[in-house]
């Protein structure tokens, strides 16, 4: 049997298991009213919640129908099943919310974590070219990449970012 950390660096282990754990750790600091809103919303996007109703709500409707004279009809005109669906739709899309707000929060933490790494791994890689260039010159070695001489500047991100956003504007697109 393949161990599923087989041919995987130890450090890239470490990494895999640090992040399992935060992740663990952060659901288990969340509220419980964000529990119940996950616990509720993973619920009604099973199979089992679409099959529960259409039961429910078949069985309503083919006793109302008179198609299923096992109970009296309770609803004939359906507004009572219009009004139990709008009411179960507004709470839903409530829970729906809540837990994609969390998850966005949680996109947000991992995208500002991927552009810190980023970050200082392009601070790494441009004092890295720095030593490779004086190696090259002790070596009296040229590079043949006009381009070289670009990876020497830390790239500034509030310049990027403002950059894009001019881009953005002058592409009529809007964020």
């Amino acid at each position: 049997m393949i161990e599923p950390h087989q041919g995987m660096g130890a450090t890239l282990r470490q990494n895999i298991d640090d992040l399992t754990s935060r992740q663990r750790e952060d659901a288990e600091r969340a509220t419980f009213s964000d529990k119940l809103a996950d616990r509720i919303t993973r619920f009604t996007g099973s199979m089992m919640f679409v099959a529960l109703h259409l039961v429910l709500f078949g069985v309503w409707i083919s006793v109302n129908l008179g198609v299923l004279p096992v109970l009296p009809r309770f609803d004939p005109t359906f507004v009572a099943l219009a009004m139990v669906a709008s009411v179960e739709a507004i709470f839903l899309s409530t829970f729906v919310l809540i837990s994609q707000n969390r998850m966005a929060a949680i996109a947000d933490r991992r995208a500002d974590l991927d552009v810190h790494i980023s970050l200082l791994t392009e601070h790494e890689l441009t004092k890295l070219a720095g030593l490779v260039e004086r190696i090259a010159e002790k070596l009296e070695v040229r590079p043949d990449d006009p381009a070289f001489a670009e990876i020497h500047a830390d790239v500034q991100p509030v310049q990027v970012l403002d950059a894009l956003d001019e881009s953005r504007k002058e592409k009529g697109i809007d964020r």
